[in-house]
């Protein structure tokens, strides 16, 4: 990875969700964006893997087909990723990868879509609140998603981020009780990640079951809605368009890098053609 810093995105203290040019905004506004002309894509990669010295290459091409770009942060214990990310984390852990490394990677990758973090708690809190934000705003991220973060605890991290543009992408799951569903909802900044099934990652969900669930949640979230857990192919993305404003592939993808084979060419043949979507 190169270590020469890039430029630093210009931050202005605010609701995300108000002004578009803040890093919060960017996500939601991209999302949108792309929605217009189809279902959204949001691609999942765990930083540093399968290669660390390739980290900033596999982000920017990544972003080169995708609308929004969720990079891992790999912890030991990724409790709602199934084998796969769980593979990728153990690897991109043995090989060095940390936190500051990857905020770096970001900010020299200048990628061309927005980028979120999605890391669990431990290590963000190892970092410390503070400086995270401030570095993650630094490296032009646009957002963190923390799975084992309830947001009854989550003032802490949000008073950390908040003004700096960041937001919190909350996660929301065909179980939630209406009224929580409602608050998270309301919470959300990007998008709302909508989980597909209960269970960890990677198995291919069954769309029919949650075509409903999804449909709730696009009622409530004042911003666009993005369905994750499961989705591996254009038929499931086809299946999920009237229901949600975009996917998120994830475990599909990091397969993807791991045979080596071309991750453009992958995400690209999971958009339908106009003609597939009337």
């Amino acid at each position: 990875m190169s270590r020469a810093p890039g430029t630093a995105r210009s931050v202005t203290p605010g609701d995300g969700e108000t002004a578009p040019r803040e890093p919060a905004g960017a996500v939601r506004d991209a999302v949108r964006s792309a929605a217009a002309d189809g279902p959204a894509l949001a691609a999942f990669l765990t930083a540093g893997f399968p290669e660390p010295d390739r980290f900033v290459d596999t982000l920017r091409s990544v972003a080169s087909e995708a609308d929004v770009v969720e990079v891992g942060v790999p912890f030991s214990d990724p409790m709602a990723d199934g084998l796969t990310i769980q593979r990728a984390s153990r690897a991109a852990l043995e090989a060095g990868v940390t936190l500051p490394w990857i905020l770096e990677g970001i900010r020299s990758a200048r990628p061309a879509a927005p980028v979120l973090l999605m890391s669990y708690l431990n290590p963000l809190l190892a970092r410390g609140l503070g400086t995270l934000a401030e570095e993650a705003a630094a490296a032009g991220v646009g957002g963190l998603i923390v799975p084992d973060l309830p947001w009854e605890e989550s003032g802490e991290l949000r008073e950390a981020v908040e003004p700096r543009g960041l937001g919190l992408v909350q996660m929301v799951t065909p179980v939630t009780p209406p009224d929580r569903l409602a608050t998270l909802c309301a919470a959300s900044r990007g998008f709302v990640y909508a989980v597909t099934r209960t269970g960890i990652t990677g198995a291919a969900v069954d769309v029919a079951p949650v075509l409903s669930f999804l449909d709730r949640v696009r009622e409530l979230s004042p911003v666009p809605v993005l369905a994750g857990f499961g989705v591996r192919g254009p038929e499931q993305v086809r299946a999920l368009a009237d229901h949600a404003d975009g996917v998120i592939v994830g475990s599909a993808l990091v397969e993807t890098l791991e045979r080596g084979e071309d991750p453009v060419a992958f995400l690209r043949s999971l958009r339908p053609t106009r003609e597939e979507l009337r």
